[in-house]
């Protein structure tokens, strides 16, 4: 099993025929992914990497029964682009896109959430349920299932591939991985996401990966304290960053003591989760506890 998507799930592309588009469309279907359409305004009729393209996303939606969008639509356009999809009935969108200005990205989310859909992203690599369904631009070989599958969720696009080689080097395999993006507004967050892979049966651990800045991970300690039965093995990067100062995302830079490295590690090894120092580390916490 998976969360959020699996091998069934129909998925429109917007900005299905841009260069980062179709080179990412590429390497999505031949993971597997079903891909039945795109949309690239004006350009509809066309045909692209043998899937039709539509004009707006509500045709794509009507002639395909699409329920996911994987988005590259540039920065200055992407809000409008979230917006569409929500209101044509989109339940997931997975927003690549970075640099989306915030004013737009709240407006964006907002919208969303009133008509019911889910957004990851933005300035995220993805999405991937492993051998099933890859929405995004994670390196896909690295991303496997096995007898025993971890769950990961990951701020950092890089830390995500990582995490998942570390798990994969153990010998388990990765059910789900998530990178939720680093920017200061994004969608589903550690507390949206720790309770589906609770859910989840063939979930049996979970690796989550933050960073200094927001209170994500703060906020997440009161979900795994009341909901979370399932291990989890955390590393939080920037312990050594100085306080006041953006350290790569642009939700990375310690306003608070809580949004500190060390305030996170506090936070969560008192409700259980096991931290380790280095990311190094992970595949051999997550052996030793599920041993």
């Amino acid at each position: 099993m998976s969360i959020l998507i699996n091998k069934n799930t129909k998925v429109i592309v917007q900005g299905f025929t841009g260069k980062e588009g179709t080179f990412h469309s590429k390497e999505c279907i031949a993971y597997g992914t079903n891909i039945v359409a795109g949309v690239t305004p004006f350009k509809g009729g066309q045909t692209h990497l043998d899937r039709p393209v539509f004009n707006t996303v509500k045709e794509a939606v009507t002639h395909t029964g699409a329920s996911v969008s994987l988005i590259f639509i540039p920065s200055m356009f992407a809000a409008d682009g979230i917006m569409e999809a929500a209101n044509a009935g989109i339940k997931l969108a997975v927003v690549i896109t970075e640099n989306i200005p915030i004013n737009d990205m709240i407006k964006a989310k907002n919208y969303a959430n009133k008509c019911g859909m889910k957004i990851i992203g933005p300035n995220c690599p993805g999405v991937i349920s492993s051998n099933e369904c890859k929405l995004g631009i994670m390196p896909a070989s690295i991303f496997k299932k096995a007898n025993i599958n971890i769950g990961l969720i990951s701020k950092s696009g890089t830390l995500t591939y990582e995490g998942a080689n570390q798990i994969i080097n153990e010998g388990y395999g990765v059910s789900t991985a998530i990178g939720i993006g680093g920017d200061n507004i994004i969608g589903m967050t550690y507390s949206d996401l720790l309770p589906m892979f609770e859910k989840d049966d063939d979930t049996k651990a979970i690796v989550m990966i933050g960073e200094i800045g927001g209170l994500l991970e703060i906020e997440a300690c009161s979900v795994i304290k009341e909901q979370i039965l399932k291990p989890i093995v955390a590393f939080i990067a920037g312990k050594s960053a100085p306080k006041g100062k953006k350290m790569g995302h642009a939700g990375a830079i310690i306003s608070e003591e809580n949004s500190s490295a060390v305030g996170k590690i506090k936070a969560l090894k008192n409700v259980g989760v096991h931290v380790v120092e280095s990311p190094a580390h992970i595949g051999k916490k997550l052996k030793e506890i599920l041993k």
